[in-house]
């Protein structure tokens, strides 16, 4: 047992180091903080930056925008998943199988800064997009990313197609689970194939699908930094811009390193809560822990 204690130390270090040091920052929401004076010198202004931020009618649009794009997300990120896995496992071709879920797991490893400017060159009012569309409908450019209702589309839809072949493992990990003499009494019985997904491969799936689902709530407050970074601008502000996007802004580009630290730890605080509510209910709902 020692030996095995030894080889979680250093991850305990690290930890240690990077997730649990810094968190002495936070006293920065309680501050004026000005870097040439440091912790010790900055002064004290309690619980002004948290009155300042509840009382600031663009936060409320920026929760507004995290909470809409988040939803969809969700939604969206379970859904499509969800179908995708109970579509392939309807595939009897093993190789064919294989080699639509190696083309559907790839982009989940292409960071946003790649995709980012593979979206702005395809969606702009003369990409690739806008050209097909003219070309095959005679509709004139649409502004995907600068229209604030068409950028939380293009944000939703990307996103989805970017992870749900990786989100879908979870769930075709829990169709391969299914007893299969389940199927064999069924087609005894004389179901086809399409009442066998709906009274065994669906009910089968329910339980992870609850998991998933309550387990997501604790990201509600994430609606995805860095692909919102990399697609935003001026125009979409008012739709678009997020919590993760408005502490950037104001605390790193314009120097309010006390107020954007205290909405930093506000979000933190409402997703340890939600965290532990959605933990709760997915052990209610379908009986899952950790420990």
């Amino acid at each position: 047992m020692l030996a095995l204690d030894a080889m979680l130390l250093p991850a305990v270090i690290l930890t240690l180091i990077f997730a649990y040091i810094p968190m002495g920052g936070l006293v920065v929401a309680f501050q004026d903080f000005k870097p040439w004076l440091g912790f010790a010198k900055s002064e004290w202004v309690g619980l002004e930056h948290f009155q300042y931020l509840f009382s600031t009618p663009e936060y409320v649009q920026v929760i507004w925008n995290t909470l809409i794009i988040a939803a969809m997300k969700i939604i969206a990120g379970l859904i499509a998943p969800f179908t995708f896995a109970l579509l392939l496992n309807e595939v009897r071709s093993s190789g064919f199988k294989r080699s639509v879920q190696t083309m559907v797991y790839l982009p989940h490893f292409l960071s946003w800064v790649i995709l980012g400017g593979i979206l702005l060159d395809m969606l702009s009012s003369d990409g690739l997009v806008n050209q097909a569309l003219g070309a095959l409908f005679g509709i004139d450019p649409i502004f995907f990313l600068g229209d604030g209702n068409w950028f939380r589309f293009v944000v939703v839809v990307s996103d989805v197609w970017k992870e749900f072949g990786f989100g879908a493992i979870v769930f075709l990990a829990a169709l391969s689970g299914i007893n299969p003499s389940l199927y064999e009494a069924a087609e005894v019985d004389g179901a086809n194939r399409w009442q066998q997904t709906l009274s065994i491969t669906i009910p089968a799936m329910i339980p992870i699908t609850i998991v998933v689902g309550t387990l997501a709530l604790g990201n509600v407050l994430n609606a995805g930094f860095d692909q919102i970074f990399n697609l935003y601008n001026a125009l979409v502000m008012d739709k678009g811009d997020i919590i993760d996007t408005f502490v950037y802004r104001v605390g790193i580009v314009d120097g309010k390193f006390g107020f954007s630290t205290a909405v930093g730890l506000f979000k933190s605080i409402v997703g340890f809560v939600l965290i532990v509510a959605a933990y709760r209910l997915a052990y209610k709902l379908a009986n899952y822990r950790i420990f």
